[in-house]
Parts: structure tokens; C-alpha cells; sequence
């Protein structure tokens, strides 16, 4: 079985894939697949935020009692992050190459810096604290 860390660290990396893979084909002027690569990279950090919001955050507040600490840090980072992600949507839509290399490395730099807030000390504190995180990571992998 997959542990939390595990599952949830690789997430990342795929979405840092997806969003690489989206800013390069943005400075290389190739509208189409900036567009297919940055919408494949919205949907994986919509899902990843979703299970983490809505699932890995609420068990670990109650496992705990900590409404008001990490998880309270990383859902005010999302939305920050989501706040960008739209800004990256509409220089997108504009084909806006500058505007949107600018903010993809703001957002780089946010994502770098929550992910390692996540992998370094949240996902360790829920897998010693959440009891059925290999069921819960067995759900996502089957989602």
C-alpha cells in the first residue's frame, strides 16, 4: 500500500510536470498545446487540492483537534494559488507569452515552497495521525 507522503508527494511532481510542460510550450509560442498542457495541469491541482480540502485535511483536524494550524496555512496557500491559476488563465487566453511567464514563475516559486511545507511536515503529522490513510489513498488511486 501507498502511504500519504508517497501518494501525495507524487501528485505533486505530476502536476510540476504538467505545469512545466505547459510554460514551455508557452514561451515556444505553441498556443495549442500550452492550452491542452495547462488545462491537464488545472484539472490534477483542482483534484489534488480537492482531496486534500475536502478528505486528508478534515480527518487530520479531527484526529488531532488542530483546526487552526497547518491545515488552516495550506487551504489560505490554495487559495492564493488558485488566485494566480486564474491570472495564468486569462494570460492564456490572450496568448499573452510575457504576462504569462511572469506569473508561471511566481506561481512555481508558491507551489515549490507550500509543497515543501506539505512534504516535509503535514504529510508526517497525518501519517501518524490519520488511521485509514492507506483506505483514503487507495479511494484517490481508484478515482
Amino acid at each position: 500500500m501507498t502511504s500519504i507522503p508517497e501518494f501525495m508527494t507524487t501528485k505533486h511532481r505530476e502536476c510540476d510536470e504538467l505545469f512545466t510542460e505547459a510554460e514551455a510550450a508557452v514561451a515556444k509560442v505553441d498556443w495549442s498545446l500550452a492550452l491542452t498542457k495547462w488545462q491537464s495541469f488545472a484539472v490534477e491541482l483542482s483534484k489534488h487540492f480537492s482531496q486534500e480540502e475536502d478528505i486528508l485535511f478534515p480527518k487530520f483536524e479531527q484526529a488531532t483537534g488542530m483546526t487552526s494550524g497547518p491545515t488552516q496555512v495550506m487551504r489560505m496557500e490554495h487559495q492564493q494559488i488558485r488566485a494566480l491559476v486564474q491570472d495564468l488563465d486569462n494570460a492564456l487566453a490572450a496568448q499573452n507569452k510575457d504576462e504569462y511567464l511572469g506569473l508561471s514563475e511566481t506561481l512555481m516559486v508558491m507551489m515549490q515552497q507550500h509543497n515543501m511545507k506539505e512534504e516535509m511536515m503535514l504529510y508526517p503529522m497525518m501519517e501518524k495521525n490519520v488511521a485509514d490513510g492507506e483506505q483514503i489513498i487507495a479511494q484517490f488511486q481508484a478515482s
